[in-house]
């Protein structure tokens, strides 16, 4: 789950990260209230949206007066801001964030993530803040510094230390630094983030190190055990279709394919979009319908990808282990009846109660083309699209 930056912040200051004041607002005449609140006389307006990049396109603005301020906030809110996170269509601005100016005398980059690579939380920092951190990492990697914290001894001084050192800080900003980190290490792990991005650090004309901007995101999994963040999600900045996917417990991921996919378990779920693309076409989607899927639910799932207009196929692959595949088939033919599906249907069943499954199929009204296996089903697929093999 993502959150906004104000939100972010908000999460931070809990855990005594320093961050500047600031404000959030959904008019015109809130963000020169709230911007009246501040000490000035310089304030930043800030687009909340869930992508980065906003300042590349237009999305944060420097401001030296509250009538500048409220010329800024008409043009912002209600904008499509296009950046390179959002994609060509953009997202609407419907929230800013008022920030207090504050003088910067350098721009860090600090992260804290997860490296599944070697199963640790991982923080990376390097000088070149406020830069894309891919960028760097690919055109100069010396200038990104990957600190591993062992999970035994969990965060200890010198790994602040070491980011310091890595950030060229001197005095009595290493101190600042071993603080700071300690403080996003125990909010990244307190509240099960999965990433917490601080670009740029700052570090003030008065040298302190200041959190300038923060993304946040969460694991969707864990979020049982935090109802205070729960509330914080915001469904306007979500895909629709996988907002009503989660309401109905399936994972779905839209992308930009034409093969529809439905598929019991992530990782089958991935093995198909990988042949689809390995016979020159793309997935519509990654749906995971689960291991115990109802008739209702296969309905709903095939419902969601006949939303997609750019579905002109569907890929059913089912490996039935707790999930029976007769219930697969039925739920098909549910869905079927209710949605007059008119593209191609091709389906891979194996295992619990297949041979019922195909049974099902095979003696209704509702054609769909019988793949032998995975290979056979996605060369099927492809070629029901248009595509070449």
């Amino acid at each position: 789950m993502k959150i906004h930056e104000y939100q972010a912040k908000s999460v931070l200051r809990d855990f005594s990260v320093p961050v500047l004041e600031g404000f959030p607002a959904r008019s015109v005449e809130e963000a020169v209230d709230v911007a009246a609140r501040l000490p000035g006389p310089v304030w930043v307006v800030k687009a909340q949206i869930h992508a980065g990049g906003r300042g590349k396109g237009g999305g944060i603005k420097v401001v030296h007066s509250l009538d500048e301020l409220r010329s800024v906030s008409e043009k912002m809110l209600g904008m499509t801001l296009v950046t390179p996170q959002t994609g060509p269509s953009g997202r609407l601005i419907q929230c800013l964030y008022i920030e207090d100016g504050v003088l910067i005398e350098r721009e860090l980059y600090l992260a804290c993530l997860i490296d599944r690579s070697c199963s640790r939380v991982a923080f990376m920092a390097s000088t070149e803040g406020g830069m894309d951190i891919e960028e760097v990492a690919s055109g100069t990697p010396e200038k990104v510094l990957t600190v591993h914290i062992d999970p035994a001894t969990g965060f200890q001084p010198f790994y602040g230390r070491r980011i310091a050192h890595a950030l060229r800080l001197e005095g009595r900003e290493i101190a600042q630094c071993v603080d700071l980190v300690a403080s996003l290490y125990r909010c990244f792990t307190e509240s099960d983030a999965t990433l917490l991005e601080i670009n740029p650090l700052v570090l003030t004309r008065e040298k302190r190190l200041l959190c300038l901007d923060a993304k946040m995101q969460f694991d969707s999994n864990a979020l049982y055990r935090h109802s205070s963040l729960i509330s914080l999600r915001d469904l306007s900045e979500e895909e629709p279709a996988e907002v009503e996917a989660s309401a109905h417990d399936l994972n779905y991921i839209k992308l930009e394919g034409r093969i529809g996919c439905m598929v019991n378990g992530a990782g089958l779920a991935m093995a198909t979009m990988d042949i689809i693309k390995l016979y020159g076409e793309e997935p519509a989607n990654f749906l995971d319908v689960g291991g115990s899927a109802t008739k209702e639910k296969v309905t709903e799932a095939l419902r969601i990808i006949m939303a997609d207009e750019n579905v002109k196929a569907i890929l059913v692959n089912i490996f039935g282990g707790i999930m029976r595949c007769d219930i697969i088939s039925s739920g098909i033919l549910a869905a079927a009846e209710d949605l007059e599906i008119k593209v191609p249907v091709i389906v891979r069943l194996e295992g619990t109660n297949v041979k019922e499954g195909k049974a099902i199929l095979d003696h209704s009204s509702f054609s769909v083309i019988s793949a032998i296996d995975l290979d056979d089903a996605a060369k099927k697929a492809v070629r029901a699209v248009g595509g070449f093999i």
